[in-house]
C-alpha cells in the first residue's frame, strides 16, 4: 500500500489552501498533473515489467479463453444456441419478414389490377 507524507506548511500546494486540489497557480496544478502522469507511467513501466504480474496474466488470460471454449462445448453438446446463433437466426428471420412484406404488397397490387380489370358482376347486358 502507497503511503504519502502529510503536507508540511513549506510546502506550496499544501500552503494555498487550495480546496480539493481545486485552487492554487495553474502552473503548479499543471506541475503537480506531469509529475502525477510521470508516477503512474513509471508504475505501469515497473508492473509490466515485472514477471510475477505477467505470468498471473497469462494464466488469467488462458483460464478465460478454456472456459469459454468449455462453456461453448458444453452448450454444442446440449444443443442450445449460443447468442451468436441467436443473432444470426434473428437477422434471417426480419429479412425474410421483409421479403414476405415485398411479395404481400405485389399480391395486393395484383389484386387491385384484377379487381379493376374485370366486369361488375350483378348487372344483365343490354
Amino acid at each position: 500500500m502507497l503511503r504519502y507524507p502529510a503536507p508540511v506548511a513549506s510546502d506550496p500546494v499544501a500552503s494555498e489552501g487550495d480546496d480539493q486540489f481545486g485552487g492554487g497557480d495553474p502552473e503548479e496544478r499543471g506541475n503537480m498533473r506531469a509529475r502525477g502522469e510521470e508516477a503512474l507511467a513509471e508504475l505501469a513501466d515497473a508492473m509490466l515489467d515485472n514477471p510475477l504480474l505477467n505470468q498471473a496474466l497469462s494464466t488469467a488470460l488462458g483460464a478465460g479463453e478454456r472456459a469459454i471454449q468449455a462453456q461453448r462445448s458444453a452448450m454444442g453438446a446440449l444443443s442450445l444456441a449460443s447468442s451468436a446463433d441467436i443473432e444470426r437466426i434473428e437477422r434471417r428471420l426480419r429479412s425474410l419478414s421483409e421479403r414476405l412484406e415485398v411479395v404481400e404488397d405485389r399480391l395486393d397490387d395484383l389484386d387491385d389490377d384484377l379487381a379493376a380489370t374485370r366486369p361488375v358482376s350483378g348487372r344483365s347486358p343490354g
